[in-house]
């Protein structure tokens, strides 16, 4: 497994990245069993700190914790607690998805595009402006590994790649609370 701690405007020890690595380690060998690579971020919020990590399973899954706290390692106990508490919730799916997956999730390269809120351009009223570009990863999932990998996120809506019929899907969180999927035909 590969980790990666590193700190935004602040000196990150080789004790608390030691201590990362353990404290990770032993999270992910008591409830996922095979991470492939871990990254957790330390910054400073005002008189807080801030601790992030993102942890990519071999099942293609991303998991996504933050935690603060006014002590740097108090942030990281936070941080994992809550990390532990989200793998935890949702093992048996974890578990479930794992035996049917033999190979990580295949993904396919897009782009992302911001385009800008106040309307167009006045010589091109029809077209919009893009004011930022980024690559992007479209997975290849089922239905319910995409609901999955959406709710620990944390994300309001994820495009994917439908593994049935390999057709662009589309879930997304309801202001009913609900999830709805959009499945073009």
């Amino acid at each position: 497994m590969r980790f990666q701690v590193s700190g935004r405007h602040l000196d990150v020890g080789d004790a608390l990245q030691e201590h990362v690595k353990t404290e990770v380690g032993v999270v992910l060998e008591k409830f996922s069993g095979r991470p492939t690579d871990a990254h957790v971020i330390f910054s400073r919020d005002a008189h807080e700190m801030a601790c992030e990590a993102i942890i990519h399973l071999s099942t293609g899954l991303t998991v996504q914790a933050k935690g603060q706290a006014t002590e740097i390692y108090a942030a990281f106990a936070d941080c994992t607690e809550k990390m532990e508490k989200q793998i935890r919730r949702y093992k048996r799916r974890l578990k479930d998805h794992h035996k049917e997956r033999v190979e990580p999730v295949a993904v396919t390269n897009g782009t992302s595009y911001v385009l800008k809120a106040d309307g167009a351009d006045d010589d091109e009223p029809d077209q919009p402006i893009i004011i930022a570009e980024s690559a992007t990863k479209i997975p290849t999932l089922s239905v319910g590994e995409a609901v999955m990998q959406m709710e620990l996120n944390h994300a309001a809506q994820l495009v994917f790649r439908n593994a049935k019929h390999q057709g662009i899907n589309f879930v997304y969180k309801r202001e009913d609370g609900n999830v709805g999927w959009v499945d073009p035909s």
